[in-house]
């Protein structure tokens, strides 16, 4: 289950660096005609964060009271907004992940009336969570142009960071 927390973290930590390097106009930005503005990513993960992981053992994943489309509907957010969003999608699965442990991998959990095992059901959250967080992350690089800072090893960086 640790292994699941940090990963999950890790992604949010990664999403949340280059959340703070936009505008906050930017955050509503989008790039490409049918495409998402960031707020609406967050806003996308927090609502399936929410309903997958609010009585993650005991109900469907795919809550009745969830309506993912209006999730990619374009609203314009102000930053505090879109960040309580996005707390409170990322507080959710925190308080859900802190009540398994090792032996509930294997339990099963219903996602669209489909069963997995927590441990299928988590890999497929995180696969979700980490495709969506890398559209913030290019999205982010492309608002911020040449004033990107590197989330990771900058590029012809690579000796420096080889032991």
């Amino acid at each position: 289950m640790q292994d699941f927390i940090d990963e999950f973290e890790r992604y949010r930590i990664i999403a949340e660096k280059a959340m703070a390097q936009v505008s906050d106009d930017s955050l509503n930005q989008v790039v490409a005609e049918g495409g998402n503005s960031i707020a609406v990513i967050v806003r996308h993960i927090s609502g399936n964060l929410i309903s997958r992981f609010t009585d993650f053992l005991t109900s469907d994943g795919e809550k009745p009271w969830r309506n993912r489309d209006s999730e990619f509907d374009e609203v314009v957010y102000g930053r505090k907004e879109m960040t309580d969003l996005w707390n409170k999608g990322w507080e959710v699965l925190r308080i859900a992940l802190s009540e398994l442990n090792d032996s509930d991998l294997q339990k099963q959990v219903t996602i669209r009336g489909h069963s997995l095992t927590v441990q299928e059901a988590l890999i497929r959250s995180v696969a979700h969570t980490a495709h969506h967080i890398g559209q913030i992350v290019l999205l982010a690089r492309i608002l911020k142009e040449s004033e990107w800072q590197s989330l990771s090893i900058p590029k012809n960086k690579s000796k420096e960071w080889t032991p």
